[in-house]
């Protein structure tokens, strides 16, 4: 049985459950303070983060190798594109997210132009969503997953008005008709 460590609040936890909900992997939970987190997690992570996933003694953190991991692990169906280059360039654009996290955690901090840099990097998603329909191309996959919870967090509680962004407004639309994606609606709705 596979236990994810995980905090509802967390936009990277958040990537895990959207893979596993994908997967149609069952797993159990243990929710995790981030406020007053516990002594024993920094032996699962020694950064004391999650997600962390452990199926039987195997353990693991950091939530794009967790979904690699994922991927891997349970090839169906799968989340990467079948196209090599489709899936080269999705996975460039989940080596590269810090250009979209920073100026996000920036907004939360409450720091100076951070809105402006945030609405540039959406500005860039926007841009490469006009040309098709997913992140990952053609298809729903783990470039989309990278990406969405952050998306999520920063219109439904950051007032970040996703509206001048037309393609990138439809691929939320798309998305939230996916059920992994509307559980994790209703969880960012309850923060």
């Amino acid at each position: 049985m596979i236990t994810l460590y995980d905090a509802d609040r967390c936009p990277y936890c958040a990537r895990v459950r959207i893979a596993l909900a994908e997967k149609g992997i069952e797993y159990e939970t243990v929710e995790i303070d981030l406020d007053d987190r516990p002594a024993w997690i920094y032996e699962k992570n020694p950064l004391g983060r999650v997600p962390v996933l452990e199926e039987d003694t195997f353990v693991l953190a950091e939530s794009a190798v967790i979904d690699e991991y994922l991927e891997d692990r349970y090839p169906e169906p799968a989340l990467w594109p079948a196209d090599p280059a489709e899936r080269a360039l999705g996975r460039m654009l989940v080596f590269r997210f810090d250009e979209l996290s920073k100026p996000y955690y920036a907004v939360r901090r409450g720091e100076d132009d951070a809105h402006l840099r945030l609405e540039g990097k959406l500005a860039q998603l926007d841009a490469l969503l006009q040309g098709q329909l997913f992140l990952s191309g053609r298809e729903f996959g783990l470039a989309d997953i990278a990406y969405v919870p952050w998306i999520l967090r920063a219109r439904d509680r950051m007032d970040v008005d996703l509206g001048r962004f037309a393609a990138l407004s439809k691929w939320v639309a798309r998305l939230e008709q996916r059920p992994s994606i509307a559980a994790e609606l209703d969880v960012v709705a309850s923060l």
